[in-house]
């Protein structure tokens, strides 16, 4: 239900493509809003469908699925881009989709996604085009160490090895190497600190930047976030500039992470993007008036953005594979005021994230203390934030 604007109208069926932790929150968020929620996803035990959204466990490729959805729904929106292109397509030409399958293309190819935003004057790590050895062992020898990566697919380290030496340049290139479809060698960066920006443009133009997440990875995994990031004043200003000239220059209508490298000499350069609420964005549920999921919301539905300054300063910590039951045998121990998010994943496996952690950070060196006494993170992780 929209009005003669394009707004959308509380009691209006929301559609979800995916139903992990991402759509979860997407669901609570909307409850308080007024919107209720129907989710495709394959998982007949999907995190969404656990919080009073109705299920659709089909294909994303299911055409009856899809029909469904669209005429179930009054909007639909993905909750990661790894969902099926074709599909978002052929679903905006029957229901109101105000991602558009186009960002999400973009975004789930490494080489378009490079070029889109070197074409909007923005700067990323140097890359190559490797459709044969040659072409890996030339972007060796001018980058040096670098990281091979497939175009497409992959996330949280996957699909992709990192080349240090000419003797791994082969076995790398045999490990990914499809035929007929290229790969991408991007120059290994060094870097000050890995940081990242959650930025929401609605529907109408209007676009707030969350603010600046410092964020450590494990495993390639993301294991902390501090916020604020420690940063000067113009490399905040700087990171927000290039969040807004890519959610404009993209054309973003909802929120999208935007993942970046500090480096040395004060430069930023963009890393990826992801057009979909963000894990380093999962602060914003305990740290700022306005979360990023109910943010998404307000920006496909048309509304008017929320406020997005932090509250106070917080350290978000996820929760991988074994480490939720090890937190949750040391419950008693957590400070006051800690906020546990679980999804509601019943198997665990190495590397799957299973809730996060967000902690007020006013007393940093207590915190640091009581963090090590749970035994669940890694302490030296844990010093390199919080000291």
């Amino acid at each position: 239900m929209s009005d003669e604007e394009g707004i959308l109208m509380p009691g209006s069926f929301i559609g979800l493509l995916g139903g992990g932790q991402l759509a979860r929150m997407l669901i609570l968020a909307g409850h308080p809003l007024g919107f209720r929620f129907v989710v495709l996803d394959p998982d007949s035990e999907a995190p969404a469908s656990q919080v009073g959204a109705r299920h659709l466990a089909h294909s994303y490729t299911d055409k009856k699925a899809l029909k469904e959805l669209a005429e179930q729904c009054n909007l639909v929106t993905y909750e990661f881009e790894n969902v099926d292109a074709d599909s978002v397509e052929w679903l905006e030409k029957r229901v109101d989709l105000p991602q558009g399958s186009q960002l999400l293309r973009t975004a789930q190819h490494r080489l378009n996604e490079k070029k889109s935003i070197q074409n909007l004057g923005i700067g990323v790590t140097g890359f190559r085009e490797v459709q044969t050895l040659p072409d890996l062992e030339k972007a060796f020898e001018e980058y040096g160490s670098v990281l091979l990566k497939t175009v497409s697919g992959g996330y949280d380290g996957k699909g992709q090895k990192r080349i240090r030496t000419e003797e791994e340049i082969r076995f790398a290139f045999e490990a990914l190497h499809q035929e007929g479809i290229p790969l991408i060698a991007e120059e290994y960066q060094s870097f000050e600190r890995e940081l990242s920006v959650v930025v929401a443009r609605s529907r109408f133009g209007e676009v707030r930047c969350f603010p600046v997440s410092e964020n450590l990875h494990h495993q390639n995994i993301l294991t902390i976030c501090r916020i604020p990031a420690r940063l000067s004043e113009r490399v905040e200003k700087e990171a927000n500039r290039i969040a807004t000239s890519l959610a404009e220059g993209l054309g973003l209508v909802g929120v999208m992470g935007v993942e970046m490298f500090l480096l040395s000499d004060g430069d930023l350069l963009v890393n990826e993007i992801a057009p979909r609420p963000h894990n380093s964005g999962h602060f914003t549920l305990d740290a700022c008036e306005t979360s990023q999921f109910h943010q998404h919301l307000l920006a496909i539905a048309g509304w008017p953005l929320g406020p997005t300054e932090l509250i106070k300063p917080t350290l978000m910590l996820n929760l991988i594979g074994e480490q939720q039951d090890k937190l949750l045998k040391n419950m008693k121990r957590l400070p006051f005021g800690a906020k546990l998010h679980l999804y509601g994943k019943k198997e665990i496996r190495p590397g799957r994230k299973m809730g996060h952690l967000n902690l007020s950070m006013e007393n940093q060196s207590q915190l640091l203390e009581t963090l090590k006494q749970l035994q669940v993170w890694d302490g030296e992780f844990l010093d390199r934030m919080l000291t």
